[in-house]
């Protein structure tokens, strides 16, 4: 997804026509405007998110089982570049985190979905500190994401995983 690359901004009805070979009327004519393409794209990412990152582990037991497996799920669709420019959450987030409207919106939507979910799971595992571990646990993912895509960094991978790890093996 060009997002992850060259920012959610990057997307344009022209851009969109040109890869698509349809008109930009006909673009248009789809979406109805440059803001409905933009949360088409979010929307999109979402979906991809749920099925390469979510949906792989999902079946595992609630709580730290559930845990590790979306964790290595989100390294493993970082390592296999899904997101070619990385961590479409982390990229859009810096991108759009000073701005308000729908676009943005949809975004901070999708980094609350996220976090959500590793709060519940927490809690489910007996962190004594969902919000906070959550937290701990967001920052080495997205530290091993700005690694990897800055430095090509294979070992930030690990170490992000390593880290995340730890904050959900002290769950009691």
């Amino acid at each position: 997804m060009t997002a992850t690359v060259s920012g959610l901004d990057s997307v344009t009805v022209g851009g969109l026509a040109a890869s698509t070979g349809l008109s930009k009327s006909g673009i248009l004519t789809v979406f109805g405007s440059r803001e409905a393409i933009l949360l088409a794209a979010v929307a999109e990412a979402r979906q991809i998110y749920i099925d390469t990152v979510i949906a792989p582990g999902w079946g595992s037991q609630p709580g730290r089982d559930r845990l590790h497996a979306v964790v290595d799920s989100w390294f493993s669709c970082l390592r296999r570049r899904v997101f070619p420019g990385g961590c479409f959450i982390t990229a859009t987030s810096s991108e759009y985190g000073h701005r308000d409207g729908p676009v943005a919106d949809a975004i901070r939507k999708l980094k609350r979905e996220w976090l959500d979910l590793i709060e519940s799971e927490l809690s489910i595992a007996g962190s004594a500190d969902p919000p906070g571990d959550a937290f701990r646990i967001d920052a080495f993912l997205s530290a091993a994401n700005t690694r990897f895509q800055l430095f090509d960094d294979e070992t930030a991978l690990e170490r992000g995983r390593h880290l995340a790890f730890e904050v959900i093996d002290r769950t009691s």
